[in-house]
Order: C-alpha cells, then structure tokens, then sequence
C-alpha cells in the first residue's frame, strides 16, 4: 500500500511539473525543453558547468533562432531571458518601476546579516540605497585609499619572497588575502592580516562564504528558485550560523571601542556610524539623506552590521577574480603588459612614484584593461529582477506576469558577436571613447544598471590598486600549473577558474 502510495505521489509530481513545464509554451514564448525537477539548469545542478555556461547555452540557442527573448525554468520556476539589449534596458532602468526587486531570498529574524542592501526590497531598498551612495562618491574614495596603498606595500613584499623562492604564484590565493586586508580594514577597523597570515580569522571566514561544497551550492539554487513561505517553512540559512555570529562579533566589538574610545577612522565603517548617529553624513550637501528624516538612520546594531557583511562580501571575492582575470589575461598578451607598464611608469613619475588616486584616475589605458576584463570574466552570472507588476513587452503582444523572474545574462551578452567582434580575444582598445560609442550601452554591465546597479566603485578602485602594484614592479607569465583552455568552476559563487591561476613572477628591480 505504502509504495502504491509514492508511485502515485511520483505521478502526481510528474504531472504537475508537465503542466507547470508547459507555462511558456502557452504564452507563445519559445522555451528550451526542460528536464523533470531540474528545469533548463541540470548541468549546473549537477555541479558540471558554472551558472554562466549554462545561461550563456540558453542564450546562444534562442540568440541563433533570430529572437528577441526565450523562456526557461530554473527548477519549476519560469525565468524571461531577453536577448534584445533594447529589452534589457527597458528591464533594468527604463521601465524599472516594474523590476524593482531581485526576488532574493532573506530571513532577517533567523539571520540578521542577510537583510543588507543587495537582498531589501521595495521602499526599505529604496531609502537604504539613499544612505549608502553618499559612502561611495569621489571624496569618499580619496579618503580610503591611504588604506589600499598601506596594503599594497604588503601585497609587493609578499610577492619579493616568491620571486625569491622561484616557485609560482597562485594569484587568486595572493589577490583574495590582498582585498581581504583593505575591506577588513576598510569595513570594520581591523587589521586582518592574511597576506603575512594565510590563516587569520577574516581570510578563514572569508574562505567559508564561498566555498562550493554541494549543500551550499543547493542552498543557493534554493534561495533563488523556491517560493519565500517554503524556504521559511523548512528554516532555511543562506549564511551559516558560525559566519554570522563572526561578523556581528567584529562590528559590536568595532562600534563598542569606537563609541568608549572616541575613536575617528577614515573608512567605511565610520560613514556608517555617522549615518546612525547624524542621520547623514558630515560634508554631502546634496544627500539625499535629511538629517532629520528619522526613517534614514540605523537604530539597530544589526543594520549596521549586514550593511558592513555585504560590503566584505561584495569587495573581496570579486575585486579578487576581476584582479586575477586581469593578470591571466597580461600574462597571456605580454605587448598589452608592456604598454601598461609603460603608462604606469609614466603617470606615477608626475607623483614622484607615490601611489595617489589622483595617479589612478590618470591611467585610461589602465581603465580599458580592467573593462575588457570584466567583459571577458565578469564576476556575476546573471542581473535577475522579479517583476512585480504585470508589463507589456513594448512593440509585443507579451506580458510578462507578476512574479515571473527575468534573468541577464552577462557573461552571454559580453561574449555575444554581435556587440563585441571576436568576442574570444582579449582587446582593451573595444573600450575606447570611438568603440564604446558605437556600441549598445546596455551591451556591457557587469556591475548591472539602472537604479539597482551594483555600487562598484570602491570594487575597481582596490583592483586598480592591485594590478598597478603588480606591473609595476614585476613581470609575468603563465606557470605550468595552469590549466588552458581555462575552465570556470562549475560550483563558485563568483565566476572563477577550475584549478586556480598561476603565474611566474619576475623582479624588475
């Protein structure tokens, strides 16, 4: 009897997920044929491809049949993918009234650090959104980068021992310990460390957010595709309980010796703590922060904490990969790192070789290559919005219904002919002013667009600190141990490469 049960419940699961597999098809939307339970994501499920290659699969078959748009299940969960970078802007900034959230799951009360400005949604996004871009202008910029320079000297010495030693780099390994010192320190006050000590406890816990064992990779294919009530219902954590109690430790302990000490530092953490306390910060005239709108502030510890969680998250694994992509791509095209070098040179002679942002800012060649990085291998699969009320597809017969997800593709739309020639080689001049002008701007956003676009800017700048450091002073090319044609890892939450980066660095002192 038992088993004549589960046969039937088999069924019943069986023809539902036909019914629901069939949700495109009967909006007259051509849609891959998805598999029972995986949807159109099984290699990924599986763990053997990354998210990226699977999406770019997707988008290769709808782009090849001369479509603007196609539809695919992750899991049950039906997904819009457009492919018409006219689509993509409306989506993401012309008609984003209609995608304001990223569908995102978080439990605030079993995980307070999960309620940060990535995962809020609605008015609460909009008025933390409003508090945190004053953190990131130009000025603000200028006033942390002393912290970069003071972790680049270690980031050059750590690099001398392996010239030293004649052994390879795995850059990957070095460049995460290197952001991992400037977004502790810029974060939450505290020197981390982990470029003289692999195994401090922000590098360790750092190592612990992305790791890609298949619980965590399952967990997060849940926290995108599963309704809210069901992840709640079955108690759900995105961020481990080891990690959470960490980070909450670090911020109390920072606010408490800060608060009894009167202790004032130039870095993000003090932004924040003067948002919490003034409601505003100190020189923004044109905030749109009011000192005295009550709503603005952070009254509680928790806030305040899951707002310096997602900045750590944020900075470190990804300003790490665009670092490394960056330094895979010089060693491999050795003319393209001596004109860098060459630039280098030359603007850090106007400084008396001191590394400034002034000097930063000056480096266009230095700004095309990191772009071009970031078009080859961006550091996020995909830009999804959950649409939250019924849109019509301008010039269309096609609405897109509330709560359907519409997913980007960037690394797809990065590797698409169409925009980017030869999109396979490594060419910094595509992001000259005479190229980028002919281009779709909607055609490169690895930091996304519009109103919700990643806050990116303090991200590129400690990148831009790494690889000048590098190039300055030492030259590479690729070791033995990595593997080509690369291959990215299949379960990574950052787009990263399988079996690591490595390098041969030489001095050129």
């Amino acid at each position: 009897m038992f088993l004549l049960f589960i046969l039937f419940l088999i069924l019943v699961i069986y023809v539902y997920q036909k019914r629901h597999y069939d949700y495109w098809k009967r909006r007259g939307v051509y849609q891959v044929e998805p598999y029972f339970l995986y949807g159109n994501l099984k290699e990924f499920s599986n763990g053997k491809l990354c998210i990226s290659d699977q999406l770019k699969i997707l988008y290769d078959e709808f782009k090849n049949r001369g479509l603007r748009y196609g539809g695919y299940y992750a899991f049950t969960k039906p997904n819009f993918m457009p492919i018409d970078v006219n689509i993509v802007k409306n989506v993401l900034q012309k008609d984003f009234g209609h995608f304001v959230n990223r569908g995102i799951y978080f439990n605030k009360e079993r995980s307070p650090l999960s309620e940060h400005l990535f995962t809020l949604e609605g008015e609460k996004w909009k008025i933390l959104r409003g508090k945190l871009t004053p953190t990131f202008t130009t000025g603000k910029m200028k006033m942390m980068f002393p912290i970069m320079v003071a972790c680049s000297e270690n980031l050059k010495d750590i690099l001398e021992k392996h010239v030293m030693l004649q052994d390879g780099v795995d850059i990957k390994e070095i460049i995460s310990r290197f952001t991992t010192d400037i977004i502790g320190s810029a974060a939450f006050g505290i020197e981390c460390n982990s470029l003289k000590n692999p195994e401090s406890e922000f590098r360790k816990f750092g190592r612990k957010i992305f790791e890609a064992g298949k619980w965590k990779h399952l967990k997060r294919q849940m926290g995108n595709s599963f309704p809210k009530w069901f992840l709640d219902a079955i108690r759900i954590n995105l961020v481990d309980r080891e990690i959470e109690d960490f980070f909450m430790e670090a911020v109390q302990s920072t606010v408490s010796y800060r608060e009894e000490n009167n202790v004032h530092r130039n870095d993000f953490m003090q932004l924040l703590l003067e948002l919490r306390n003034k409601g505003k910060l100190s020189d923004d005239h044109v905030s749109s922060v009011s000192k005295t709108d009550s709503n603005s502030r952070f009254y509680r510890l928790n806030e305040l904490a899951a707002q310096c969680y997602v900045f750590f998250v944020g900075g470190f694994e990804s300003s790490a990969m665009t670092t490394t992509f960056t330094m895979l791509e010089l060693a491999r095209n050795l003319e393209i790192q001596d004109k860098l070098r060459n630039e280098i040179t030359t603007v850090l002679e106007k400084y008396e070789n001191e590394l400034t942002y002034e000097g930063i800012m000056e480096m266009t060649y230095l700004d095309k290559i990191v772009h071009e990085s970031l078009r080859m291998h961006p550091p996020g699969s995909g830009i999804g919005r959950i649409c939250n009320k019924d849109y019509k597809i301008p010039d269309t017969d096609l609405v897109i219904e509330k709560g359907v997800r519409v997913l980007v593709p960037i690394l797809a739309l990065h590797r698409d002919p169409v925009h980017y020639p030869d999109p396979e080689v490594f060419d910094p001049e595509r992001f000259n002013e005479e190229n980028k002008a002919k281009r779709h701007p909607f055609a490169y956003i690895p930091f996304g667009e519009g109103p919700r676009m990643c806050i990116g800017k303090f991200g590129l700048l400690q990148t831009k600190v790494g690889i000048v450091t590098i190039i300055k002073d030492f030259s590479v090319t690729l070791n033995k141990k990595t593997q080509l044609p690369i291959k990215y890892a299949p379960n990574a939450v950052v787009t990263s490469v399988a079996g690591g980066v490595w390098l041969n660095i030489e001095s050129l002192q």
